[in-house]
């Protein structure tokens, strides 16, 4: 299963990722998260010790230049367009718990969708980790959607919008949305997340549109605590554990139907 987690920053789109990476393994599935947000707070939210270490793809030049047969921030040169990138899961990722983690980090010069090495290599690796890899794989993605596009999107099981109750997570939603139909990405899903009561999933129930909700996490002191302290948001929180593994047992229902 291959799903991308995105939504506006700060509500809970990492939280959401671990917690499903979690349920995972606990089904008994290999899974490859793959942190390609900018802010890159995966890795702590998975149990990592010292998660500042894990370098990002996007940064490592002489990889760069060695598949792609240009220096990164290159434009307009001429390089490899299919470098080969099948080896890199195994070579760049960390593990914990059976969780393996990879950072994709930032393109920076010539913006995300620029025609460069970086970029390249890490389109490449993308599409090589939903089309060709075995493993569950789980994209903690930006409010954009800039890593996938229409050779990849068909083979994402479900865009996921994470949201909080209010009207700037919705209309950041809305526009999610929008980029995703126009990569003919059409298999969306929403998370409700730091819900306090019935009031607050009868908003998102009201107020979203065209895309169906998924379930709901509840506001909850112990994940800030967590965050605070460094923690994943998993530990000594099973009943979250369990709420995201009811969102993969509806994934997987609805796509048997």
């Amino acid at each position: 299963m291959k799903l991308a987690i995105s939504g506006k920053g700060g509500v809970g789109k990492t939280t959401l990722t671990a917690l499903l990476a979690k349920a995972f393994t606990k089904r008994g599935y290999r899974v490859l998260a793959i942190d390609a947000d900018p802010d890159a707070n995966l890795a702590a939210a998975l149990g990592y010790t010292n998660p500042e270490k894990i370098r990002p793809i996007a940064e490592m030049a002489e990889l760069i230049e060695e598949r792609t047969g240009a220096k990164p921030g290159t434009v307009g040169a001429v390089f490899r367009m299919n470098p080969k990138v099948d080896d890199l899961p195994e070579k760049l990722s960390a593990e914990v718990d059976g969780i393996r983690l990879m950072r994709m980090g930032t393109v920076k010069k010539g913006g995300g969708g620029c025609v460069c090495p970086e970029s390249t290599l890490l389109k490449a690796l993308v599409q090589h980790l939903l089309i060709e890899r075995k493993d569950v794989v789980l994209m903690d993605m930006e409010a954009g959607i800039e890593h996938l596009g229409r050779g990849t999107s068909q083979f994402v099981d479900r865009l996921i919008v994470v949201l909080e109750p209010g009207k700037r997570s919705l209309e950041t939603a809305a526009k999610i949305r929008e980029l995703a139909e126009d990569i003919r990405l059409l298999k969306l899903g929403a998370v409700g997340n730091k819900i306090r009561g019935q009031e607050d999933e009868a908003f998102l129930e009201k107020n979203v549109k065209g895309i169906p909700l998924l379930g709901f996490l509840p506001y909850k002191d112990s994940i800030i605590r967590a965050d605070m302290e460094e923690r994943p948001p998993f530990e000594g929180s099973e009943d979250l554990v369990e709420l995201a593994d009811a969102m993969i047992e509806t994934i997987i229902q609805e796509q048997g139907k």
